[in-house]
């Protein structure tokens, strides 16, 4: 019993943790800063038509900072599109490394894209399976037949952790290898104001790192269940 106590605060520090975390960076970086001259949107616009990239729009949103490569353009939520904080501006420029990403032909990005899409079709394919046991094994009246139902549905929720897994050296390379020189090499933040940048970019990506567990560990319970 106290094992499985243990475990279950291992399990939740590994994958609230960084959520949290990441959270409380955000906030403490968010203190809005009048000696900014843009906010993040109008950084992220000027960023981008400084490599030429006058075809992706910048728009707020409601469902999360992203980067659309099919449609050509960088969402920022509110706080983001309209802030003025050492946050807004890191993430906006976190989304437009992902805009120049897709611009040079980053491979991984590509990749991702594909397996987002496939995902997205394939968890609605999986939820509908999943929900067909119960029925699959009162008609085959064979646990034969909820088995094969069940390894479908685990089969969709493998491509969603591979999305997950491909995400993060995507997001990594977007903020360290484009976000973060850019902003260095355009003076546009000080040594100070940099370090913060890198924890807040470091903290995003520890969230990646939580979900990547997670969909691994309910992968992991899927296939234990099965070998009983």
């Amino acid at each position: 019993m106290v094992r499985l106590v243990l475990l279950l605060i291992i399990v939740g520090l590994v994958i609230f943790g960084p959520q949290l975390w990441t959270r409380r960076v955000f906030a403490k970086h968010a203190t809005p800063r009048p000696d900014y001259p843009g906010t993040g949107g109008e950084l992220a616009r000027h960023l981008l038509n400084r490599f030429d990239m006058q075809h992706v729009k910048v728009e707020p949103t409601e469902k999360g900072d992203h980067y659309d490569p099919v449609i050509k353009v960088v969402r920022l939520t509110p706080n983001i599109f309209d802030g003025k904080s050492l946050t807004a501006i890191t993430v906006a420029a976190h989304e437009v490394g992902h805009a120049i990403q897709d611009h040079l032909g980053y491979q991984p990005l590509a990749e991702r894209t594909k397996l987002v899409r496939l995902a997205q079709g394939a968890e609605k394919v999986g939820a509908v399976l999943m929900m067909g046991i119960p029925i699959a094994a009162a008609l085959a009246r064979t646990p034969a037949a909820s088995v094969l139902v069940m390894v479908a549905g685990m089969a969709t929720m493998a491509i969603s952790t591979l999305v997950h897994l491909f995400t993060l050296p995507v997001e990594w390379d977007a903020s360290f290898r484009r976000a973060l020189p850019v902003l260095r090499q355009g003076n546009y933040l000080s040594p100070e104001e940099e370090r913060g940048a890198r924890d807040i970019l470091t903290a995003a990506a520890l969230t990646y790192v939580a979900a990547s567990l997670a969909s691994l560990l309910n992968l992991w319970r899927w296939i234990a269940f099965l070998r009983r």
